[in-house]
């Protein structure tokens, strides 16, 4: 009869790729808050121009904001977006 071993886990379901990677978007003194809601709906799924008015509030009151949480490729993706339309961005976080 054979045994199966199982080795422990070196890394957790949010290792490597996987996870939360967080795009933060920053407060900056030239994009306006039209142009900010409008790049968050057009790039960010699941926000409308109105969560992205929302959004932009938050990041003119707070300095900046989480407006995107998973996996690597993707918020890699994303935050090349948001950079590209001229938002300010963070560096990607792992949280």
């Amino acid at each position: 009869m054979s045994q199966t071993i199982e080795l422990p886990r070196t890394a957790g379901p949010d290792g490597a790729l996987g996870g939360a990677w967080r795009v933060i978007v920053r407060n900056d003194d030239h994009n306006t808050f039209d142009h900010v809601a409008t790049t968050l709906a057009r790039f960010i799924p699941g926000v409308d121009v109105n969560k992205g008015f929302a959004i932009a509030d938050r990041i003119h009151a707070s300095g900046l904001a989480v407006v995107w949480s998973g996996h690597k490729e993707l918020a890699e993706h994303y935050w090349s977006q948001l950079r590209d339309a001229g938002l300010t961005m963070a560096p990607l976080e792992q949280g």
